[in-house]
């Protein structure tokens, strides 16, 4: 007996970290897709943000993060690292290791963060974007999970789980997270330069790399699978595993649906095929499945990713009525299509309920959104948060990197 606890509970490790490296890959897909979404003059400094904060968000999460949301109490554990049975948060004996579990959880912290660097790009100044990534990664987002996976009551007033709160891998506790915490900040620093008319009209910027923002999104995709079939938490029995091919199935079924429906729709009202649309659309299918992705059949994954992918088409064009300027479309796949994705929950997931879905969407979005405009108020007051209009027009990455992306291309 003695010999298949170890089997199982290095499988069970084996795959907690293999599926971590692939949620890590993740970092890369967003830096691909929003490398290639935004203009060149501001290539470096997306690359920049995006290796910088996943550096911040493994670190702040390792001094502080982790233990605030699993309820440790002690802000240095990581001085003896974390090995064997009664690490931080887990009363049982663990079927993995535990800094496996660490590993797992810290590349969803640099998830989250990562979805506010495209929001917020060509005007945001990096040192400011860097010190918010600082709060969000060590403070924000570890208090707000605490009362999700970490399981602790809401400022003592209830539990989300008793209420019937259900989210799988994180269609709210990362994505609306994410987008909240993004959607504060694109209102403090204000549309990008040129973006609105006047007449109210919307004009389009276009991206520098379609071909880069197409590999971003494919990147992200292949990621996904270690994003929601990770959250399986184990493989090693007949039972896991058959959850694990379950996850992965409807995972892809979500993605194409919502790639689909978002190319269908882009057709209707634009009347031509619109790429990005599209690229948006498989990421919308993505976050919509994320919030449980095990209990629907593959023919409802596909069609909960399909309206995921409708329904980010019109949240675009919204949010550009309102002049809500963001590039990469982040606040709107992964805020909009999350809160969808917690409300889908119930039509599979008996232990979920409506009213307790919609009461943790809300515990998540108003606590990020007003702890995250304080932070950026704060740094706007302090620091200043947007560029000059001079920095802005020459490119973020002439003034805050001093290098361009694609020297060979750039006018002399």
């Amino acid at each position: 007996m003695d010999g298949i606890f170890q089997l199982s509970y290095a499988l069970d490790t084996f795959y907690f970290l293999i599926c971590g490296a692939l949620v890590m890959w993740m970092a890369a897909g967003f830096t691909m897709l929003e490398a290639g979404l935004v203009r060149a003059k501001n290539t470096t400094v997306i690359l920049t943000k995006n290796v910088a904060l996943f550096s911040i968000a493994c670190t702040m999460y390792m001094v502080c993060g982790y233990s605030i949301m699993y309820g440790g109490g002690d802000f240095a554990w990581f001085l003896s690292g974390i090995t064997g049975d009664g690490a931080t948060g887990m009363e049982e004996p663990a079927t993995y290791a535990p800094s496996a579990d660490f590993y797992f959880q810290v590349v969803f912290v640099a998830t989250a963060m990562s979805i506010i660097s495209g929001s917020v790009a060509e005007r945001i100044k990096l040192w400011s974007f860097l010190v918010f990534a600082v709060v969000l990664t060590g403070f924000i987002y570890p208090k707000e999970g605490s009362w999700t996976w970490g399981g602790m009551d809401v400022f003592g007033m209830y539990t989300l789980g008793d209420l019937g709160f259900s989210d799988f891998a994180g269609s709210g506790i990362v994505h609306l997270a994410g987008a909240s915490a993004a959607l504060a900040g694109v209102m403090l620093l204000g549309a990008r330069t040129g973006k609105y008319g006047e007449d109210g009209s919307v004009n389009a910027i276009p991206g520098s790399s379609l071909p880069l923002a197409t590999l971003g999104t494919f990147v992200l995709w292949l990621g996904w699978f270690g994003f929601n079939g990770g959250s399986v938490l184990a493989t090693a029995t007949v039972e896991s595993a058959n959850a694990v091919a379950v996850v992965f199935m409807n995972t892809n079924a979500a993605a194409s649906g919502g790639l689909i429906a978002a190319l269908l729709v882009a057709k209707l009202m634009f009347g031509k095929a619109d790429l990005t649309m599209a690229l948006n659309g498989a990421l919308a299918g993505l976050v919509a499945i994320t919030a449980e992705p095990s209990t629907p059949t593959p023919l409802l994954a596909t069609l909960f990713g399909a309206a995921g992918g409708a329904l980010v088409v019109f949240s675009i064009i919204f949010l550009d009525k309102m002049k809500i300027d963001d590039p990469v479309g982040a606040i709107s796949v992964h805020g909009t299509v999350g809160i969808l994705g917690l409300l889908l929950v119930p039509l599979t997931n008996d232990g979920a309920t409506f009213s307790g879905q919609i009461i943790g969407a809300l515990t998540i979005f108003v606590w990020v959104f007003a702890t995250s405009y304080a932070v950026w108020m704060a740094l706007k007051m302090t620091m200043g948060i947007r560029v000059s209009p001079e920095e802005e027009a020459n490119g973020v990455d002439a003034s805050e990197t001093g290098m361009d992306a694609y020297p060979e291309f750039t006018a002399k």
